[in-house]
């Protein structure tokens, strides 16, 4: 790899994490800072890369019978109370609408911070029979939650996701739902942002408000810390019971129907940020990249490099690639420095020595590699190219996971082992085990892995006889 920095003014990752992430959010124009705190302006360059999480997603859902609708921005307090514990998960950060600035309002209305409540009202109007029924939606919205610390796209007053929000007469078919879910966000990481996620079941404590089970995608960001990066709900019958959704069956008696609810957010922009970036800036996967090649001419008015360019563009773009033409008057050093900052996967230069050879230089940006192709070679091998890329960013990051995921016997074991960052999977008694480790690790159960596999019948941290094995890690 070669290692000459090219970009002076990004703090280094393993000097502060923090910083270097920050660095990038913003000098990569992904968002910048709002006049209120924990607001964020999601600049085009970072909305993009949104805009192309949405897309993949929002094809996924609809092959599976999804539709799409919007819910209102408010809900009325009596509303949100109705679902008990719901509002108690929620209840410290709901921001409020109070009066209009002329008058009090008679009640006060909270700007939704998740939409189980309004969907479920929506829903008991709308369901009446079995044949109503199933009940997939999806909204695409913004939702506020008044965080006290906050970090661009990780954590905001005000981020943007999707929220699904289903109905099923069986709980058979309500647990699918959830699974299936949990599927598709696996298959994004895979296919769309070169992130292997670990997918597994939350403990009691880490569940959702409300729900009955909750499922989560985990990532492992560069610096040995975790990253809640989506999760699906069972809810069982918990809403439904709380909100009289009932439907007639075959046999016209009432029953309350099953849910699920899922969702992933901007959250995913850090995620890429931190698994895939390094100290020259951002590496973004090729199918997730807003411009996925640019094109740097050497010399562009001399008319052997604007044939060239020309000829390469029009190929590429006839064959759907994002790709763009950088020929303003900066230096062909800043035009490199500035594409390496953004994490443009394929750099092309094109200058007048190398096309004597009808050869150009391709640099692709996860391992700063340089080759001399043939003019026509370029066009035809882009699609492996980009694809090599994509395969390699995301062995990378598997490997990085599993480079950095442990088993502990003990817990003196699992201490030393969180402390170097990572996972660490211990078996424990339960609840007790978990609070325990918290207050002396800050580390937290990030899932109970689908295939159990008891590692000591003892919990190293209580002493009682183990019945669960977690994973764990210091998180985001």
């Amino acid at each position: 790899m070669n290692q000459n920095k090219l970009v002076e003014n990004v703090t280094s990752r393993d000097q502060d994490f923090a910083k270097w992430y920050t660095d990038l959010c913003l000098k990569a124009e992904l968002m910048d800072y709002s006049d209120v705190k924990g607001f964020i302006i999601y600049r085009p360059y970072g909305y993009a890369i949104w805009e192309g999480i949405q897309k993949y997603l929002d094809r996924r859902f609809k092959e599976t019978g999804h539709e799409n609708v919007y819910m209102p921005l408010v809900i009325p307090e009596s509303l949100f109370q109705k679902e008990k514990d719901h509002v108690e998960g929620f209840a410290p950060e709901t921001a409020m609408i109070t009066t209009t600035g002329v008058e009090e309002l008679a009640e006060r209305l909270i700007i939704r911070p998740t939409s189980e409540t309004l969907f479920c009202t929506h829903y008991q109007k709308i369901i009446n029979s079995y044949r109503d029924l199933p009940k997939k939606y999806n909204q695409w919205c913004s939702v506020v939650r008044w965080e006290k610390t906050t970090r661009p796209f990780l954590r905001g007053k005000e981020f943007l996701w999707q929220e699904g929000h289903t109905v099923h007469q069986t709980e058979d078919e309500a647990r699918k739902e959830t699974l299936d879910i949990l599927d598709i966000y696996s298959d994004l990481g895979k296919e769309l942002l070169a992130i292997p996620f670990v997918t597994g079941r939350k403990t009691e404590k880490e569940k959702f408000a409300g729900a009955v089970e909750t499922y989560s995608i985990e990532a492992l960001m560069h610096d040995g810390q975790a990253l809640q990066s989506g999760t699906t709900h069972y809810f069982g019958q918990e809403f439904s019971k709380a909100f009289d959704i009932k439907f007639q069956d075959e046999r016209n008696k009432f029953q309350f129907a099953f849910q699920t609810s899922w969702g992933v957010s901007t959250r995913l922009i850090g995620a890429i940020i931190m698994v895939h970036g390094d100290d020259e800036g951002l590496v973004l996967p090729p199918y997730i990249a807003p411009t996925q090649i640019v094109i740097i001419p050497i010399q562009s008015k001399k008319e052997i490099v604007k044939n060239a360019m020309d000829k390469i563009y029009k190929s590429l773009k006839d064959q759907g690639y994002r790709v763009m033409i950088d020929d303003s008057n900066k230096s062909p050093g800043w035009k490199f420095s500035e594409y390496e900052m953004k994490g443009v996967p394929v750099r092309i230069e094109i200058g007048p020595r190398d096309l004597e050879n009808d050869e150009v230089v391709v640099v692709t940006r996860h391992d700063r590699n340089k080759h001399s192709l043939k003019v026509d070679d370029v066009i035809n091998q882009i699609e492996s190219i980009l694809k090599n890329m994509h395969d390699e960013m995301y062995d990378r990051a598997l490997n990085h996971v599993n480079q950095n995921t442990y088993e502990a016997k003990t817990y003196d074991e699992f201490k030393a082992y969180i402390n170097k960052g990572g996972y660490v999977a211990m078996s424990i008694s339960g609840e007790e085990a978990e609070l325990i480790i918290k207050e002396d690790t800050t580390a937290t159960a990030r899932v109970i892995p689908f295939e159990q596999k008891i590692i000591t019948d003892i919990c190293p941290v209580t002493g009682k006889k183990a019945t669960q094995t977690v994973w764990f890690a210091r998180a985001y």
